[in-house]
């Protein structure tokens, strides 16, 4: 009897339960299966992109043990060559030449190396002659060498024309890169990239193998002491930190979001598993009545939720994988962010660790989701359990609101705390408090909704039970709440993030983007002095401003900033906040949101900026919003940019045309006043298409928490009808005794229709809220602690109003549906173990 009682009776049990709620099960199991799935999904897809932009940065590095890399866009002395390569340790060195090129007006890095040289310390870059060119064609400064990326349909002995800086100069391929991999790489000789592109006596790079018995440590501290300003050490760490870097938040918030389904169905299992116990109370009293001990109660339902777990977490990481080379085919290693776009698909990178771990999250959230539930049912009296099918709660008690507020406390407190390593940890904590807080809260909220409606009286039947029937069941309707609270109130949380930061965005654009046209070279500088003083006087052209963008490196483990510089930062860049008057004999600069946070600055710190070949003491007049660049930038006044550099070369122009003048005319009108070969990499656009391909870019950013919003919003909808119609099926029997006491099949179906409704009002009202709440924690802690910026908040109206109706419709036409086949059971049948 005790074995029946230890296996089959539970197996029974379970297998029943199952049977007779399949959409319940199913929707918990999916849930679970869609969280672990798109978990799962992001980490592979991130971890491909990651390795694949790895392997191509370390491909350009060459492999080097050390690297002596400038801190701007101009390079440092070669002088410094020389003195590095004598200095104890150092087995050999290597210069480079590393240039931003366009070849054939596509974007491609280019080195200019000293084959002799690199062949002793990056033998990865070293280039490869065509079978007909000689073996001397390395040295020649007309060879060109492309990667097999690079390469592509042009054929060995094709001239090609190599634009750096506006300066076009004739190279014809002569070979390969073998080493280069799929990365897209072109490599000249350093004598060719110096001579030909204005770059005489500067280098970018120089790469150091170090000798094996030397002291690293002691080889770095001499290197450090010979540097100039405009020079940084760096080394395969330095790359590794700079990669991890640049894309850590956007990977970590993606990670996190995705977790938002699993924490769905970690709600909906426990909504799924209280409702199974509340309509099971009188089995498991019966097992507790024949001997089964509350420990093996409990173990039932943890075996229950256990099952639900790994059949989700199985169906997830394979989904997952799908998941991931669909991704990868169809949108690409960056899932839309720009960060790791190369050109080309990264293989998918299988990690076991992490499908174990998305898997025990999946497992992890079905046994949270089970363990109230079981605890539930394992403590109720076996002779109170066997004939009391009511509320598990006295109606007439008060619910308890202090776990409530000390749970929402808690998340408050939470919100307020620093970054952990770059990662909001407790920012995400106080999003699980809060949303725990939130569903804790309803038994005490939904009687307060309801208790003005409960004082009256209603002439309609259907209204009438309705509301008492939720008055008197309080726990039922606390458990029917809880999962549409959850679901609803994350989805409301990251729709309200997404306008807010898409709304800030567009008013950003339309702040810093007031001129009528602008023209851009990418990485180019191709308007020299000469170039802009025609630009500016093209007919139809009112005023022109030009611009200039170039890369600088305060710290060797972090991405470059950039470097602005514009006639009127003060203009172009207003302060947010704080903004102090330059003191006397300073330069002035402002700092981007990211750059203040990333290197702790603020209105009167003081920074040193490498400008031409010195550093520059410069004071940081106010922070302004940059949603453009999350490595940080600094905009500096133009005029003091020449002085300090003698670089008088601008990339970008932003023009003003003449009220009478036609913008199609006056763009052909610039782009007849560029040299041929600069005017293919030159974009001339109008203000209202740059920004709507700005926006473009970011909805394509965000396309993957677009998914995660609407994939939440499908699941928190099924868990709604999918608890709506169980709790009605649950409730045959009370069915049954309303037949027997008149009421009509018509009038059983409108009232659960009424109680749908109602709960779908209360849960959408209580979402609609905490999703607010979990918004603003959202925008103002989790999004400036993981990508250093700002926005505004900007509600969603029109979507608020979609969801709050589909969630009430739902809610009504599932309970409807269900009680239309639960009322067809004969009514006396429907009660027979009660007489």
């Amino acid at each position: 009897m005790r074995a029946w009682r230890a296996t089959t009776a539970p197996r029974w049990m379970i297998i029943g339960e199952w049977r007779a709620h399949p959409v319940r099960v199913a929707t918990a199991v999916i849930a679970i299966a869609i969280g672990v799935a798109l978990g799962f999904a992001v980490h592979l897809v991130n971890a491909s992109a990651l390795d694949r932009f790895a392997r191509g940065l370390a491909t350009v590095n060459g492999g080097a043990d050390l690297r002596i890399e400038a801190t701007g866009g101009r390079g440092f002395g070669e002088e410094l060559y020389p003195r590095i390569a004598r200095l104890p340790g150092i087995a050999a060195a290597s210069p480079v030449a590393t240039l931003d090129a366009r070849i054939d007006g596509i974007a491609t890095p280019l080195l200019g190396i000293d084959v002799l040289r690199a062949a002793a310390v990056t033998p990865t870059l070293l280039p490869k002659p065509a079978n007909n060119v000689p073996e001397t064609a390395v040295f020649d400064p007309q060879s060109l060498f492309l990667s097999r990326t690079a390469l592509g349909d042009r054929s060995v002995g094709r001239g090609v024309d190599v634009v750096v800086d506006g300066v076009v100069e004739r190279f014809v391929v002569v070979g390969a890169l073998p080493g280069a991999g799929t990365r897209a790489l072109g490599v000249i000789d350093i004598a060719a990239a110096q001579s030909r592109f204005g770059r005489l006596g500067r280098i970018d790079r120089i790469d150091l193998k170090l000798a094996d018995d030397a002291d690293a440590g002691r080889v770095r501290a001499a290197i450090g002491a010979m540097l100039p300003p405009d020079a940084r050490l760096a080394s395969v760490a330095d790359d590794a930190s700079r990669t991890d870097a640049l894309s850590r938040a956007y990977r970590v918030n993606l990670d996190m979001l995705a977790l938002v389904a699993l924490l769905t169905g970690a709600f909906l299992v426990y909504s799924a598993q209280a409702l199974s116990v509340a309509r099971r109370r009188p089995q498991f009293a019966l097992l507790r009545v024949l001997g089964s001990s509350r420990r093996a109660v409990m173990t039932q339902l943890l075996a229950e939720g256990l099952v639900l777990g790994i059949t989700g977490a199985a169906i997830g990481i394979a989904l997952g994988l799908g998941i991931a080379l669909a991704v990868l085919r169809l949108v690409g290693g960056d899932l839309g962010s720009g960060y790791f776009s190369a050109g080309d698909t990264p293989p998918l990178v299988f990690a076991p660790g992490a499908a174990l771990g998305f898997a025990a999250l999946g497992l992890a959230a079905a046994l949270a989701g089970s363990l109230l539930p079981a605890r539930s049912a394992a403590t109720v009296a076996p002779a109170v359990a066997l004939k009391n099918l009511g509320d598990a709660i006295d109606p007439r008690r008060a619910p308890a609101l202090l776990p409530a507020v000390l749970l929402a406390a808690a998340g408050i407190g939470c919100a307020l705390l620093p970054a952990v390593g770059g990662i909001p940890l407790f920012g995400y904590l106080s999003v699980a408090l809060l949303l725990a807080g939130g569903i804790a809260v309803m038994p005490w909220l939904a009687r307060a909704l309801l208790a003005p409606i409960a004082r009256r009286n209603f002439a309609a039947p259907p209204l009438e039970l309705a509301i008492r029937r939720l008055r008197g069941a309080p726990s039922q309707a606390a458990v029917a709440l809880s999962g549409v609270v959850a679901s609803v109130g994350l989805m409301i949380a990251m729709a309200v993030m997404v306008a807010s930061f898409r709304g800030s965005v567009d008013a950003w654009l339309d702040h810093i983007l007031p001129a009528d046209i602008y023209l851009t070279a990418g990485g180019d500088a191709p308007f020299d002095p000469p170039a802009q003083a025609r630009l500016a006087a093209t007919p139809g052209v009112r005023r022109a401003a030009f611009g200039l963008q170039r890369p600088i490196l305060l710290a060797a483990d972090r991405p470059a900033l950039t470097l602005i510089a514009v006639p009127d930062p003060a203009h172009a860049y207003p302060a947010l906040g704080r903004d102090i008057a330059v003191p006397d004999g300073a330069i002035a600069v402002r700092v981007s949101e990211p750059a203040a946070r990333l290197y702790h600055v603020s209105p009167g710190s003081a920074l040193l900026l490498p400008l031409g070949e010195r550093r520059v003491g410069v004071t940081v007049t106010g922070v302004f919003r940059d949603y453009a660049r999350q490595e940080g930038a600094i905009a500096i006044d133009g005029a003091t940019y020449d002085r300090l550099t003698g670089d008088r070369a601008r990339g970008e122009a932003a023009i003003d045309i003449a009220t009478d003048a036609n913008p199609t005319t006056v763009i052909a009108a610039l782009r007849a006043r560029l040299a041929p070969a600069v005017a293919a990499s030159v974009q001339i656009v109008p203000v209202a298409a740059l920004k709507a391909r700005a926006l473009a870019i970011f909805d394509r950013s965000f396309a993957i928490t677009y998914a995660l919003e609407a994939v939440a919003i499908i699941v928190g909808l099924a868990g709604v009808a999918a608890t709506a119609s169980a709790q009605t099926i649950a409730r045959t029997r009370e069915f049954g005794m309303l037949r027997h006491l008149g009421v009509t099949r018509r009038q059983i179906v409108a009232m659960l229709g009424i109680e749908g409704a109602l709960l779908g009002v209360i849960g959408g009202v209580a979402g609609v809220g905490l999703g607010c709440a979990v918004a603003q924690v959202l925008i103002r802690v989790i999004n400036p602690q993981s990508f250093n910026w700002t926005m505004e908040t900007r509600l969603p109206l029109s979507l608020l109003g979609v969801v709050v109706v589909a969630l009430v419709a739902a809610s009504a036409l599932t309970a409807m549906l269900a009680g239309r086949s639960a009322v067809s059971v004969d009514a006396v049948r429907a009660v027979r173990e009660d007489w």
